[in-house]
């Protein structure tokens, strides 16, 4: 039996457990949307922690990080740079928004945004906004899935149908189970992660170069390689050096935009206790050690394996070419494939789940959205999402980490919004909407036209540029919110 058989089968038998995983825990809460969407709010330490650290091993992860490394060199440290400091706003509003929704409901960050501010308009800009970032971040991780099967069967099994099979097993179990499934998977997906990640990246210099020390001495050393490969900001993306304006902006943009990320935000709903919240938040920066190993994969394959394309294979490849044991090999690719998975089943669970509480249910009349048919409606969604997603990974030439980088842009415009809520009482509904509908005009407009901006910074910070202003301006010469709304919100 060839080896990439063995490895298909390992990678299988892999995908087949995740599902049974997946599905399983979802027969333990109630057929309710808070049992679906919010896990009856019965997340412990545990299941907390390795939902929100899935965020980080993702295809972003596994893929992105060495492939940036490999062709970008220290631009790839942005990534530990923002995930250091993204979790820190959660620690303080995380418990409030915990509690809130227990009080009143609430299971997305739609809804208690809507609340804070009195406007069904901003919900389902939210909502939309939301869904439109999450379509290209999905679409990173199913373009991973598809990179891996497509490597591991050395061509026999197309990157299109790689994609479909693993985001089969993702559908499935999201469907059923919702949160409780993405959580439980997210778990054992994680530990098997994390493990991966330092064998991998010490095991790879200490092949290829004899060490990590002596892997750097030798990058450095070589007349093949731009001395800007191993000097923050490292290099752009037509190889030439990166400016701060870039490196900085990019971190900055990110670490704004984490910890509002709706799939994020929404856990603190799930917690079951304010303990738990705040504690995930302070743990969580530990998953960023295991991002050291994972640039180090990158970084191993610079001068072994020059002008490999596109980046974002690096990994795959360099798997390939090593004698390794075949089985171990095989475990790498699934665990490869996991942090595709493990990060793709919270996005599309809280994209459908938004879509449905903060979208479509609003126009809907009482008798058609009850619990049972809400819940529905979101399993309904599910597929849909699944499908457009699948639709831009197939077609799309984008690569991986760029994908992440503009749906940054995008949410980030949501945190001006986050922190007003908590600690600004003057805030109102129109300032709200005018700093977000200005901030994310702004944030496309540069995307699409990045040759007008002033200084090469991420659209994403022009875009806070205006909704701030914005935001305030608004809120001011308008209307205060009722008082009653304000203290539920400042007293939380």
């Amino acid at each position: 039996m060839e080896d990439w058989i063995v490895i298909l089968i390992i990678c299988g038998i892999y995908l087949a457990v995740t599902l049974a995983m997946g599905i399983i825990p979802g027969l333990k809460v109630s057929d309710s949307v808070t049992g679906f969407v919010a896990g009856d709010r019965s997340m412990n330490l545990l299941i907390l922690y390795f939902v929100m650290g899935a965020s980080v091993f993702s295809s972003f992860a596994f893929l992105g990080g060495p492939g940036w490394a490999y062709s970008r060199g220290a631009a790839a440290y942005y990534i530990i740079g923002y995930g250091i400091t993204g979790m820190i706003p959660i620690y303080f509003f995380g418990p409030k928004v915990r509690r809130l929704g227990e009080r009143y409901g609430f299971v997305t960050q739609a809804e208690i945004l809507q609340d804070r501010f009195n406007s069904r308009t901003l919900s389902v800009l939210l909502a939309i906004l939301s869904i439109v970032v999450f379509i290209p971040y999905l679409t990173l991780q199913m373009k991973g899935a598809g990179y891996v099967i497509t490597t591991v069967s050395e061509g026999a099994i197309p990157q299109w149908m790689g994609a479909g099979i693993a985001y089969l097993v993702v559908l499935l179990y999201v469907y059923f189970s919702g949160v409780m499934g993405v959580g439980w998977t997210n778990t054992f997906q994680g530990m098997f992660m994390m493990a991966l990640a330092w064998f991998l990246g010490l095991y790879l210099p200490y092949k290829l170069f004899g060490g990590v020390g002596a892997m750097f001495t030798q990058i450095a050393r070589s007349p093949a390689v731009s001395e800007f490969m191993l000097q923050a900001p490292g290099l752009n993306a037509e190889g030439k050096p990166w400016s701060w304006w870039g490196f900085s902006s990019a971190v900055l943009v990110s670490a704004v935009g984490f910890s509002v990320w709706p799939h994020l935000f929404m856990r603190a709903f799930a917690a079951d206790s304010d303990r738990t919240m705040k504690l995930t938040a302070v743990l969580y920066p530990t998953f960023q050690l295991f991002l050291v190993p994972i640039l180090m994969i990158g970084f191993a394959a610079i001068l072994v394996y020059p002008n490999v394309t596109p980046a974002d294979t690096i990994l795959p490849y360099v798997l390939t070419q090593l004698d390794l044991p075949v089985v171990l090999v095989g475990l790498v690719f699934a665990g490869t494939l996991a942090a595709s998975m493990s990060s793709g089943d919270a996005i599309l669970h809280s994209a459908a789940s938004i879509g449905v509480r903060d979208g479509l249910s609003l126009f809907l009349p009482d008798h058609l959205k009850t619990d049972h048919l809400q819940r529905r409606y979101i399993r309904i969604l599910v597929v849909v999402i699944s499908l457009l997603a699948y639709y831009f990974a197939v077609i799309s030439e984008v690569p991986i980490v760029n994908l992440l980088l503009g749906s940054y842009g995008g949410v980030a415009q949501i945190f001006p919004l986050v922190f007003c809520m908590f600690y600004w009482q003057r805030a109102t509904g129109s300032g709200a909407l005018a700093g977000l509908l200005g901030g994310v005009s702004v944030t496309i407009f540069f995307l699409l036209y990045p040759d007008l901006r002033p200084f090469p910074m991420h659209e994403g910070i022009y875009g806070l540029i205006v909704n701030i202003p914005l935001l305030a301006g608004v809120s001011l010469m308008t209307k205060p919110e009722s008082k009653e709304r304000i203290q539920r919100y400042s007293n939380a």
